[in-house]
């Protein structure tokens, strides 16, 4: 093992990434190191590291074809599945971003988490059964069963990437300010460790290891938030009543928490917000991908019932451990620096709560699995970012579905390391950017570009590959723009007195204009081609479901 290339190249990665925290705990950054190192956070992230990174060489002696690299050659149970699928959702953004706001504003928090859940009801019902069964590696081969494979291929990559590269800016992000906040860290330093393990994960694991790594994650986040959920109800008795009551002595808004109007008094944003993360989610490249790792259709659908159930057991314990954080962190000032805001601001209300209800070893346990949680996201979103380039562009428009296989994997793998290297530029240059702010971008863009085709390709028989172009380019350009012109970057970031559009999360309006937009165009289409489309709609149905008149 010692003398095999793979291993030789992860022992480097790890001492690469190991370097920079030896530096910090060495004292060569001192104000870094005073402000918040963990030794014990230190120790189990590397536990970790070595975990995982020995999964990779495992994964790797397995990853020989690009069959294996982008569904893990189909061999995923669904309960397995199920756990990783889950472990994409429970992310940062989700444990550290709902607990903050669950701590700012009551149940007006759970707002974004809702919105992701809403989703998986639908995906299991409506969508996993026609998409496992028509896809290969990517949900782009779905669509491209009966539209134009080079047109329809072309503008879903560009949605495919548009949507990646933002998911990574803010998990980058996330990452960089949680292990300076946490382990001493430089942020440059914290970025590029995210970077150097993820490409380990990926170019050498593919999606095999991709999926153990989330595996691993999702039991230890789940096991983590059980403890921090189990520990505050011990304060109040196990009872909700206890801690709902509590938390309204203890919150400045009082009682008001416990209803609507906190955070979000527009009814109008709420719907746009709960539109945004429940058709973003059902239009993640990287989410639909996981559909093809298991081995069939039943296998799918329980992946996503599976998915569903450990999502809803994690949203549940958030709402615990959000009014927690209320009751055992407001006006405690051990966790609010001498400007009188919470340390590390409310994203870190998690890791306090975790402080202040179990000590060191909780708060290093969850800081580590926090940590773990960004790293797994990202190397999901990695892994179909370089499906849609090797897979989907070279093999499948350069190639003509007739790629040389060796040479395809090494374009997978050289993708990787290039949208690693664009990862940390970007988390560099976006560091002082609000995370959860980036966080519902790629939501946004999901739902406007990549659902309406998705979605209309397997329902609506009349629709053209003029149609679902055009469609998706006006949602991709829409969405994009009225999230410029919007309230957080229009006046947040560009310095703006007033925002041109007054809302941060436009999918309620871009998504219904992309879906209008490729049904004009496609009712108006008598193109050959057009035909040919419509056609081939009733083609991919199984018998069972088509009419009387199609089927005879």
């Amino acid at each position: 093992m010692k003398n095999h290339p793979v291993s030789r190249l992860l022992f480097g990665v790890v001492c690469f990434c190991s370097y920079p925290v030896f530096v910090a705990g060495a004292g060569i950054d001192g104000d870094l190191q005073r402000q918040s190192l963990n030794p014990l956070a230190i120790l189990i992230f590397f536990l970790f590291v070595v975990a995982t990174l020995s999964i990779t060489y495992w994964a790797a002696k397995k990853t020989s074809t690009s069959s294996t690299f982008y569904n893990a050659g189909g061999k995923i149970t669904g309960l397995q599945n199920g756990t990783a699928i889950a472990g994409d959702f429970m992310s940062a953004a989700s444990l550290l971003g709902i607990t903050g706001l669950i701590f700012i504003g009551g149940f007006d928090g759970l707002v974004l988490g809702l919105g992701a859940f809403t989703g998986w009801p639908i995906m299991l019902f409506l969508l996993a059964k026609r998409v496992r069964n028509l896809g290969n590696y990517t949900f782009i081969d779905v669509v491209s069963e009966r539209l134009d494979k080079t047109q329809i291929r072309s503008v879903a990559i560009l949605g495919t990437i548009v949507t990646v590269i933002l998911y990574l800016i803010a998990q980058m992000v996330g990452a960089g300010k949680l292990i300076e906040l946490l382990f001493g860290l430089p942020y440059e330093y914290a970025v590029v460790i995210v970077s150097g393990l993820v490409l380990a994960y990926v170019t050498f694991g593919g999606m095999l290891a991709t999926t153990w790594v989330q595996i691993v994650k999702a039991i230890l986040l789940l096991t983590g938030v059980t403890m921090t959920a189990f520990l505050v109800l011990l304060q109040t008795g196990f009872s909700l009543d206890n801690l709902f009551q509590a938390a309204t002595l203890k919150h400045p808004k009082g009682e008001a928490i416990l209803g609507p109007g906190v955070l979000f008094s527009d009814p109008v944003q709420i719907v746009t917000i709960m539109v945004s993360m429940t058709f973003g989610t059902l239009g993640l490249p990287h989410i639909l991908m996981r559909l093809f790792t298991v081995s069939d259709m039943v296998e799918a659908k329980r992946s996503v019932a599976y998915a569903s159930g450990f999502m809803g057991y994690f949203f549940l314990l958030l709402v615990v451990i959000g009014f927690g954080s209320i009751i055992m962190i407001t006006g405690e000032s051990q966790f609010y620096g001498t400007d009188g805001k919470l340390i590390g601001g409310t994203n870190m209300t998690a890791i306090h709560l975790a402080s202040a209800v179990g000590g060191d070893l909780l708060t290093g346990f969850m800081s580590a699995v926090t940590f773990a949680t960004i790293l797994a996201v990202v190397a999901g979103l990695t892994v179909s970012g370089a499906a849609a380039i090797s897979h989907d562009f070279y093999a499948q428009i350069l190639c003509k579905g007739k790629p040389d296989e060796k040479k395809e994997l090494f374009l997978t793998r050289l993708t990787t390391v290039v949208i690693g290297v664009i990862a940390i530029l970007l988390g560099i240059a976006f560091q002082n950017e609000n995370v959860a702010f980036i966080a519902t971008m790629p939501m946004v863009v999901a739902a406007s570009v990549n659902f309406p085709i998705l979605f209309l390709s397997l329902f609506w028989p009349g629709l053209t590959t003029r149609g679902a172009v055009l469609g998706a380019l006006v949602g991709l350009i829409s969405s994009v723009s009225l999230i410029v012109i919007g309230p957080q970057v229009w006046v947040s970031v560009l310095g703006f007195e007033n925002a041109i559009f007054p809302y941060n999360y436009p999918a309620l309006f871009t998504m219904p204009l992309a879906i209008i937009t490729a049904w004009i165009i496609s009712g108006i289409d008598r193109s050959a081609r057009g035909e040919v489309d419509r056609s081939n709609y009733y083609l991919l149905l199984p018998r069972s479901e088509l009419g009387p008149k199609v089927s005879d």
